[in-house]
């Protein structure tokens, strides 16, 4: 006799009108990042910033030099991404608009220390080169295509030389955006996990299309450690010799330049986990005994629903992003365990959260 299947459970006229209201949420959060990206490409936050950290709508028509009949159309965007977090409103009988850590981040011409200036990320996750592939992938899903969607819609890799030869201002731009997303938080993490760095005499950090900025920060805080960046050769052409860290042209694939230490820093989550078997293979290769101090510490985000629902969802998005970009992925614990031991190691610690990030050590 064949088990009985659960019977279906009809939503109540209340259940179905809050569906109703969350299909149409989740059908235009587009437009929240449309609306992002317009706010960018017209300069709201730097304007805000320039205007002393708050502005009006008026004030943002004459700053922007904006059409004064576009004023009404420019409070409901404003409107919009303040009710996400991107703007706040202050307390005023004028509606005031004003930065959020958020736009901060989005602010040009800002020289404090640290502060990166999040743009070329947004504007390349927003491009029409990206909303292709989310486009198209009920398409890709049905064939049979080796190649990630990105690859599969323009005949082009991310980041690398044929999408360069295809659209060299969209290159550039997209590793601008690599640039933001890799380097952003390096001298934060330096202070919150300085110990992790007490005792290490030479380190190789490897690199994916890399500027050697977190070399040079490693390099600075830590005089004595001899810090070695590894990257394809040319990429390493494009960075000035600076007399304090060693540039070495090679292949993470192939070998890694002996050290103490090796850095992965949002590096794996661009590759399958057969490739990053590889890598981390190597790594451990490069490295004496856990006894010698030998070890490899990554950067990179790690999958938990415990990092509550807006950090976890940001988390599944960046993984769905690899997915379509270069066929890689983001790992929970488990993943990032298996890999490990397919490469080799013995052990491993989840040091801290950061952010949407955690930082690991592996053990040979």
């Amino acid at each position: 006799m064949s088990a009985q299947l659960p019977s279906i459970i009809v939503p109540t006229d209340a259940e179905l009108l809050q569906a109703q209201a969350d299909l149409w949420r989740h059908s235009l959060y587009y437009l929240e990042s449309m609306a992002l990206k317009c706010a960018v490409e017209l300069g709201i936050p730097t304007a805000i910033y320039r205007l002393g950290g708050t502005a009006s709508l008026a004030g943002l028509i004459t700053a922007l030099s904006l059409p004064a009949e576009k004023l009404q159309c420019l409070g409901r965007l404003m409107r919009l991404l303040a009710s996400s977090g991107v703007f706040a409103m202050a307390d005023s009988t004028e509606t005031i608009y004003c930065l959020t850590p958020l736009s901060y981040l989005l602010v040009d011409g800002i020289s404090a220390d640290g502060h990166i200036n999040h743009a070329p990320f947004l504007l390349t996750v927003t491009s029409t080169h990206y909303l292709d592939l989310a486009m198209g992938l009920a398409d890709w899903f049905k064939k049979e295509a080796k190649t990630p969607p990105f690859d599969h819609v323009h005949g082009a890799s991310l980041f690398e030389e044929s999408m360069e030869g295809l659209d060299p201002e969209f290159h550039k731009m997209a590793i601008q955006g690599l640039h933001v997303h890799d380097n952003f938080a390096v001298d934060i993490g330096l202070r919150e996990f300085r110990d992790i760095f007490l005792g290490i005499n030479s380190l190789t950090d490897c690199c994916y299309h890399g500027d050697g900025s977190t070399a040079k920060l490693i390099a600075k805080a830590f005089p004595h450690i001899k810090v070695t960046v590894l990257d394809l050769p040319k990429e390493i052409q494009k960075i000035p010799a600076d007399g304090v860290v060693n540039y070495v042209g090679g292949d993470m694939f192939k070998s890694i330049p002996r050290a103490q230490v090796v850095v992965l820093k949002m590096v794996l989550h661009h590759w399958s986990d057969e490739d990053s078997v590889k890598i981390l293979a190597n790594c451990r290769k490069a490295i004496p005994s856990r006894q010698e101090g030998g070890k490899v510490i990554i950067g990179d985000i790690v999958l938990d629903p415990a990092s509550g629902p807006i950090m976890y969802e940001t988390q599944l998005l960046m993984d769905v992003c690899m997915m379509l970009m270069k066929g890689g992925r983001q790992r929970d614990l488990n993943d990032w365990r298996d890999i490990f031991t397919k490469a080799g190691f013995s052990d491993y610690k989840l040091l801290k959260k950061f952010g949407a990030r955690g930082v690991l050590e592996v053990y040979p």
